[in-house]
C-alpha cells in the first residue's frame, strides 16, 4: 500500500508540476501508465508479503534445525563417550581373552601330557598286573604239591605273596629248615631264578606266645627275625638266588592274619611270607617325569 501512495502522489505532483494541458491521447497513456504502475506496485507488495513470510518460516525451520543440531551433538557426544567406554572395556576384554586363551592353550598342553603320561602309567600298571597274574600261575602250579601242607599264593596290592607255615619250614622252635621245607623253597627258587625282574622280601611272623628256653632266641623278634634270614641264605647260597634281589626282616607278633585268640589262629600267624614284586622301576620313572 506504501508503494501505491508513493506513486500516487508522484503521478499527482508531476501533473499538477508541469501545469501543461494534456491531450485526451496523452492523458490516457498516464493512465494507463499509472494503472500500470499500480498493478505492479500490488504484485511487488504481494511478493513482498509472501518473502517476508518465507524469511519468517525459514528462520523458524533455522531456529528448529538448529535446535535438532545441538540435540543430536548432545547425543553425538554421549554416543562418543560410550563408544570409548566401550572400546576400552573391549581392549581390556580382548586382552583378557588373548590370556585366557593362552592360559587355555597352555592347560591343554599340560592336559594333554598328563592325559598321555596317565595312559603310560595305566599302561605300566597293567604290565605290572599281567606280570603279577602270570607269576602267580607259575608258582601255583610249581608248588601245587605243597600247598595242603599249609603253603598259599595269592595276591594283594599288586604283589604276589607266597605264605608258608611254620610247621612246612622249620621243626617247633627251630630256625633250621628241615627237608620238607627246602623241597618247598627249591621249587620256588626254580620258578624265581627265571624271573630275574622279580624282587622279594622275606617275612618272619609269630604268634602272640612269649619265647621260653630257646637259648640264643630271646623273644619273638628274634625268633621272625632268624627265621628269615634263615630261609634267606637257603635261597641265595644253596637255590643261587641273586642277593641283590631279597630283603629279609622279622615283624615279630604283629602283623596277625587272624587276630583271634585260638590255636587255630596261632598256627595261621606262625608263618614265612615271600613278598614278590615286579621291578619297579619304568613305573617310578613315568610317575616322577
Amino acid at each position: 500500500m506504501k508503494i501505491k501512495y508513493f506513486l500516487s502522489a508522484l503521478f499527482l505532483g508531476i501533473t499538477l508540476h508541469s501545469c501543461v494541458v494534456l491531450s485526451p491521447k496523452k492523458y490516457k497513456a498516464m493512465l494507463a501508465q499509472r494503472d500500470s504502475l499500480f498493478t505492479r506496485s500490488s504484485n511487488l507488495e504481494s511478493e513482498l508479503a509472501q518473502l517476508q513470510g518465507d524469511t519468517a518460516r525459514l528462520h523458524k525451520e533455522l531456529a528448529g534445525l538448529r535446535h535438532d543440531l545441538a540435540d543430536q551433538q548432545a547425543n553425538y557426544n554421549t554416543l562418543k563417550g560410550n563408544y570409548d567406554a566401550l572400546n576400552g572395556k573391549y581392549d581390556a576384554l580382548n586382552n583378557n581373552y588373548s590370556s585366557t586363551t593362552s592360559k587355555v592353550s597352555q592347560l591343554s598342553d599340560d592336559l594333554q601330557k598328563r592325559e598321555q603320561r596317565l595312559k603310560e602309567v595305566e599302561d605300566a600298571l597293567h604290565k605290572r598286573d599281567a606280570a603279577t597274574n602270570a607269576l602267580k600261575e607259575k608258582l601255583q602250579k610249581a608248588l601245587l604239591g605243597f600247598q595242603q601242607n599249609g603253603l598259599t599264593v595269592d595276591i594283594r596290592n599288586g604283589k604276589v605273596y607266597v605264605s608258608l607255615t611254620d610247621k612246612l619250614l622249620f621243626p617247633s622252635g627251630s630256625i633250621v629248615i628241615d627237608e620238607r621245607g627246602k623241597a618247598a623253597l627249591k621249587q620256588l627258587a626254580a620258578v624265581l631264578n627265571k624271573e630275574p625282574d622279580i624282587n622279594m622280601a622275606v617275612e618272619g611272623h609269630t604268634d602272640d606266645k612269649k619265647v621260653i628256653n630257646l637259648g640264643q632266641i630271646k623273644d619273638n623278634w628274634d625268633l621272625s627275625v632268624l627265621r628269615a634270614t634263615s630261609v634267606t641264605r637257603y635261597l641265595t647260597e644253596v637255590e643261587g638266588v641273586d642277593p641283590h634281589r631279597l630283603t629279609a626282616t622279622g615283624k615279630s607278633e604283629y602283623q596277625p592274619v587272624d587276630p583271634a585268640n585260638t590255636n587255630d589262629a596261632r598256627t595261621k600267624n606262625r608263618r614265612i611270607e615271600i613278598v614278590l614284586s615286579p621291578k619297579l622301576d619304568e613305573l617310578y620313572n613315568l610317575i616322577t617325569k
